[in-house]
């Protein structure tokens, strides 16, 4: 199995050990070049998701990214890329972010919800199909609604903070910073 991970900014190195740590491949995408390689899924690690989308927008790898999840490509996106991968997303002060996500998941986010660094945390929740599991949560967006096919997989104080549709797989928190490989074992089992 072979996974590219999305190499801009953020903690793509921790999630790169994860999964070889389960037998995965893996490489880095950081330009339009890197795309086309062959890939059996995609991970978006955590980062700033503005800066992201500026990237992903100025190395033209939007529209590909895009219509290769549309056409089915598995992908995990892990904080900033569950807040690329949200058809809607708003700022904690309720204004809508701009337009450079992918916006293939029907979910709406609201991105910085949980305050500043000061506001990450560190616990343990239920998620759908595995269980209780650790989660650590950093500047942490949540999801304020689910819709059409997405489904909650994981509430953390009432907040959502895991979804999935079809292919596509969200969660607000930072599996790659634990010791649990559970998180993308199930991402993998996805492939």
């Amino acid at each position: 199995m072979r996974i590219a991970v999305l190499a801009l900014q953020g903690a793509f190195i921790e999630h790169e050990m994860m999964l070889e740590r389960l037998g995965a491949e893996t490489f880095e995408v950081r330009k339009y070049a890197d795309w086309f390689q062959q890939k059996d899924a995609l991970i978006i690690p955590g980062g700033e998701s503005t800066t992201m989308g500026k990237i992903l927008r100025d190395e033209q790898l939007l529209e590909p990214i895009r219509t290769a999840i549309k056409e089915g490509l598995p992908v995990m996106g892990t904080c900033a890329g569950m807040i690329l991968l949200a058809k809607n997303a708003a700022e904690a002060n309720g204004t809508e972010s701009g337009n450079t996500r992918l916006a293939t998941m029907d979910i709406s986010v609201k991105r910085n919800a949980y305050g500043r660094q000061l506001g990450s945390f560190e616990t343990t929740a239920a998620f759908k199909g595995l269980g209780e599991i650790p989660m650590t949560f950093i500047r942490a967006p949540y999801i304020e609604a689910t819709h059409g096919d997405a489904e909650t997989l994981a509430t953390v104080d009432g907040r959502i903070v895991a979804a999935r549709q079809g292919k596509q797989l969200a969660c607000a928190f930072h599996p790659e910073l634990t010791e649990s490989t559970c998180l993308h074992e199930y991402f993998l089992s996805m492939i």
